[in-house]
């Protein structure tokens, strides 16, 4: 899969564009005056995987989040700021790794200029997010609608009055619940500017509706190469948005860890297969290896149609039989099947 090349900006110790991995993001949801609950939560999230973590800073006491994260997580801190550029100012001194801000919301130039000059003097970067629900009223008028025309337009406004503080490093994300428009508006972004973008449906719903949705936009973006770094937004715990992202990079072959294909099952099938599937996907969740693996329903026909794996097993009456890459290995009673599956993991 070829990735667009962007210019790379750091937050903290994460790369993001210039060819660097795709990051994983999250947003925590406990309340910014929750101080505790926040740092519970922001470890969850690193335990699950988040790469790079977001806290919303609506008043200066919120500020304190910033400092009580940096001190207790590893993963770099963004502080999400509206409107008020002395709380950007604030949260960069409390620590923040990156800011995330409209420069065309905060007031004048002289405004902008002075939150563009923090964040160079410690090598900060500058997330601009437009939203879909929320575009400036003269595109509204001059689009009609917050098409995706609309969207990329107000996010290079707002990138040139950092550009205009001498500022470049920025990172731009256009987000709308719609997911074509969401798909189209970063497709004519990418090709105005080689700024890092950061991908995600917003307001995607609940769970299960919206992992589909974010899957299908985030989705169709990172195959074209567009996308440097991403989140999944869910009303849902945020750990989700994390796993959900995970999976997205490892069903497109760019996350770690293993990627399980399994059969639908038919009349043919003598085994538990959801159950061993369920359990399999249970068993490997800490793996870090970036293989395939098979769970397979029919002896006959699976080794064979799941011949690209690196190991797998294919139900039999009362047995399964083990296979590496289409090849078979070995037969083992149905509830040694596991067990033998993962012995075989552990040599690759």
């Amino acid at each position: 899969m070829q990735r667009s090349l962007t210019r790379m900006v750091k937050a903290g110790s994460v790369a993001i564009g210039g060819g660097a991995r795709v990051s994983v993001q999250s947003m925590l949801s406990k309340p910014a005056h929750d101080i505790e609950g926040s740092i519970a939560q922001a470890l969850e999230l690193e335990r699950a995987g988040c790469d790079i973590l977001r806290a919303a800073v609506p008043d200066k006491e919120a500020v304190r989040l910033i400092a009580s994260l940096k001190e207790h997580c590893t993963a770099p801190i963004v502080a999400d700021i509206h409107f008020d550029y002395k709380l950007a100012l604030e949260s960069l001194a409390a620590g923040a790794d990156k800011i995330r801000l409209n420069p065309g919301n905060i007031g004048g130039q002289d405004r902008v200029r002075a939150v563009a000059g923090a964040c160079r003097a410690r090598g900060v970067p500058i997330r601009i997010g437009v939203n879909g629900g929320s575009l400036e009223k003269d595109l509204l008028a001059k689009y009609g609608a917050p098409t995706p025309e609309a969207m990329a337009e107000s996010a290079m406004n707002h990138a040139r009055l950092l550009e205009a503080c001498d500022f470049y490093d920025i990172v731009i994300s256009l987000k709308s619940s719609d997911v074509a428009n969401t798909v189209r508006a970063y497709e004519i972004l990418a090709g105005q500017c080689d700024y890092p973008l950061h991908v995600g449906v917003t307001e995607a719903g609940m769970q299960r509706m919206g992992v589909i949705k974010s899957s299908i936009g985030i989705g169709a973006l990172l195959l074209q190469g567009i996308g440097d770094t991403i989140r999944v937004s869910l009303t849902a715990d945020p750990v989700e948005e994390v796993r959900a992202a995970r999976d997205i990079l490892r069903a497109l072959g760019q996350g770690s860890g293993p990627d399980i294909v399994s059969c639908p099952t038919c009349g043919r099938t003598k085994i538990d297969l959801i159950a061993l599937a369920n359990e399999a996907e249970r068993r490997l969740a800490g793996c870090e290896k970036r293989i395939t693996v098979a769970i397979m329903g029919c002896a006959v026909n699976g080794p064979g149609e799941a011949r690209e794996a690196d190991i797998g097993l294919a139900g039999g009456e009362g047995c399964a039989l083990l296979f590496r890459r289409g090849e078979a290995l070995y037969k083992v009673p149905e509830d040694r099947a596991l067990d033998s599956l993962m012995e075989e993991i552990e040599k690759l």
